[in-house]
């Protein structure tokens, strides 16, 4: 059931939003080579608390999967040929040339905030670069398209005719979803799809936008040693960007949008 959210409760997902925008705000000025993704895990964690919040993924298991094992972290940090869910561990260590992409959820007020940025760590290819710039601007058209008597997959189709034009790969297996007091909940927000098709969009839906966009041919992650990290099928790079939205008449409004994102654009 997709949920109508109240000013009120758009008030506290705006809270939770802030926060986690300014986790990954700090962790873009924190990171370089060498760091091992344990440590952005922890520096996460301690920022989220210290600010009287709780992280949404630690200990999270899907409705859809109740017998897996708990997600044992605050994010998700994923390398490379890794489009989500990749487990942050003291082994774990980023290097020049990786794309990084950090997904960060916080609970705050009873409401969540999810928001995800693919990191550049030095030169990298520019094939590659090109790839992340390309899904940061998929999630923009995205939110464009998120506006009051709009249809969910106007958002879908906007992402999806961006990346083909390109060249690029839309990861289908792996899709947006509606957020409030459950970190998941309806509507699916996939990134793809055909215009003026879904639900008719309305004021006060709230919605996880996340396009996640690869280099190769893969239009699916598969999951890497039956664990939580989903992989490209073929080995390529993938990129992902993320923000909570709330659907208005003429402008989505989006939740985690913070100094850094404005300095950017």
């Amino acid at each position: 059931m997709i949920t109508i959210k109240s000013e009120r409760e758009i008030g506290l997902m705006r809270e939770s939003g802030a926060l986690v925008a300014k986790v990954l705000d700090m962790l873009e000025m924190e990171l370089m080579p060498g760091m091992t993704t344990k440590q952005l895990d922890s520096m996460a964690e301690a920022y989220i608390r210290d600010h009287h919040g709780v992280p949404s993924f630690l200990n999270y298991v899907p409705k859809s999967d109740p017998g897996v094992t708990p997600y044992p972290a605050t994010l998700c940090v994923s390398i490379n040929e890794e489009v989500v869910h990749g487990v942050p561990s003291t082994k774990r260590v980023v290097r020049e040339g990786d794309i990084v992409s950090v997904d960060c959820g916080v609970y705050m007020g009873g409401y969540h905030g999810d928001a995800a940025r693919t990191f550049v760590l030095g030169i990298i290819d520019d094939k590659v670069q090109e790839l992340v710039d390309v899904t940061r601007e998929c999630l923009a058209r995205g939110i464009a398209m998120a506006v009051e008597g709009n249809r969910l997959h106007d958002i879908s189709s906007a992402i999806e005719d961006y990346a083909r034009s390109f060249g690029f790969s839309v990861i289908e297996n792996m899709v947006g979803h509606g957020i409030g007091s459950e970190l998941h909940e309806d509507p699916a927000v996939p990134n793809y799809g055909r215009k003026n098709t879904g639900v008719k969009l309305r004021e006060g839906m709230t919605l996880a936008i996340e396009p996640m966009i690869a280099l190769g041919r893969s239009r699916k992650a598969i999951s890497r040693r039956g664990g939580w990290v989903a992989v490209t099928e073929d080995g390529k790079p993938s990129a992902h960007f993320e923000h909570t939205i709330v659907v208005r008449p003429n402008e989505a409004e989006i939740l985690t949008h913070t100094f850094l994102d404005a300095k950017r654009a």
